[in-house]
């Protein structure tokens, strides 16, 4: 297929991932053509979940054999993702399995794709004793070294994060907004990775993404920006601006003789994810969130239909690092004109938390309603 736009992005060090994942793309092989141009793992959200499972009727053999041992919808629930996501997981075992032998033959650690992601109850959000313990009986349920568990990166959240770094589970952070959560985001896998080690543990097998939601940002941003009447030209330039100076936070924490000391003992840094990169604005490219954050050691999680917009029409290039000083002077500027950076974060990650608790509470709604029909 020679240098798609994909294959592109790879050779400059970012992993692209597929934010979707159903029994179709599974069982209709869509997935592992989707890896053969390019694409390295799955991520999946209750959101994902409730509009697969209401789609068509690929799940209902499995229902009516489910009802058969419980009539409890999440526990259904639980019995379909799992089956699901430990098929991706096998799917995408050969990539993972050809990252770990690279490492093996690196000097440094490098990063392993190949992984599939799958979230722990949203309700639990503010709960981290619920949190923790949902997180372990997900890894215990999906028995599969390319797993990656999904914690929303609440303050509740954060002590779950590090303690499940510190047990040696791989951890997908989610739900991150600010640029302060992401620096204690950071902190808190690093904190995991220090007592992982000082445990005499092994951190070589241990994987972690920070999971930024891009889009969002602009759609509340651009949103508040009309109501102060502020100027056009600083509509859609916060959620970018945001991203490459959280990856320059990335650099900061991973290169001090602190975090030097973990890679020797095989630590692998915990790579920023960018998610919720489909363009909401019909007014933007429906690439602007692909093409503008292209850089190394990270990883975009795209849906299919922005996959193969890129893949149509997509330029890649290494953008990540360019702009810096001008996304500081954005920050300055969204100021001075009324936007409240910290209000619009803490809003954004309030919202997303109660979005997803909305989607699970359909989801499970859903299966009951099938569950009855099948």
């Amino acid at each position: 297929m020679g240098m798609t736009p994909l294959k592109q992005a790879a050779a400059l060090g970012q992993s692209i991932w597929i934010d979707y994942l159903s029994r179709d793309l599974l069982q209709s092989g869509r997935l592992m053509r989707l890896v053969s141009e390019g694409v390295v793992g799955v991520t999946s959200n209750p959101t994902i979940f409730e509009q697969a499972i209401s789609a068509g009727k690929g799940y209902d053999e499995q229902l009516r054999d489910v009802r058969a041992r419980t009539s409890d919808p999440k526990e259904m629930f639980l019995e379909l993702a799992v089956r699901d996501v430990t098929e991706a997981c096998d799917q995408l075992r050969e990539v993972y399995d050809a990252g770990i032998a690279a490492m093996r033959d690196a000097a440094r650690p490098r990063h392993v794709d190949g992984l599939v992601s799958i979230e722990v109850d949203p309700s639990f959000a503010y709960d981290t004793e619920a949190t923790t313990a949902e997180a372990k009986r997900l890894h215990a349920l999906i028995d599969r070294p390319n797993l990656l568990v999904k914690i929303p990166a609440t303050k509740p959240g954060l002590p779950a994060i590090e303690d499940m770094i510190a047990a040696g589970h791989s951890i997908n952070v989610t739900l991150i907004f600010s640029l302060q959560r992401y620096a204690e985001v950071a902190e808190a896998y690093i904190r995991g990775i220090e007592r992982l080690v000082a445990a005499g543990g092994d951190p070589s097998r241990v994987v972690s993404v920070a999971s930024f939601f891009v889009s969002r940002v602009d759609t509340e941003t651009d949103r508040r920006l009309d109501e102060l009447g502020a100027p056009p030209e600083l509509k859609g330039k916060l959620a970018i601006a945001n991203a490459k100076l959280a990856y320059r936070h990335y650099k900061q924490a991973f290169s001090s003789e602190r975090w030097e000391y973990l890679a020797s003992k095989g630590a692998m840094t915990q790579r920023c994810l960018w998610a919720s990169t489909s363009t909401k604005n019909p007014a933007y490219s429906d690439v602007l969130y692909v093409e503008e954050l292209i850089g190394p050691e990270t990883v975009n999680t795209l849906p299919e239909k922005t996959i193969l917009a890129f893949q149509d029409h997509g330029r890649a290039s290494a953008t990540l690092e360019r702009g810096i000083d001008e996304a500081e002077a954005l920050l300055e500027r969204l100021s001075d004109v009324g936007i409240d950076y910290d209000d619009v974060t803490e809003t954004l990650e309030r919202q997303g938390v109660q979005a997803f608790a909305d989607s699970f509470e359909k989801l499970l709604n859903g299966i009951r309603t099938r569950a009855l029909a099948a």
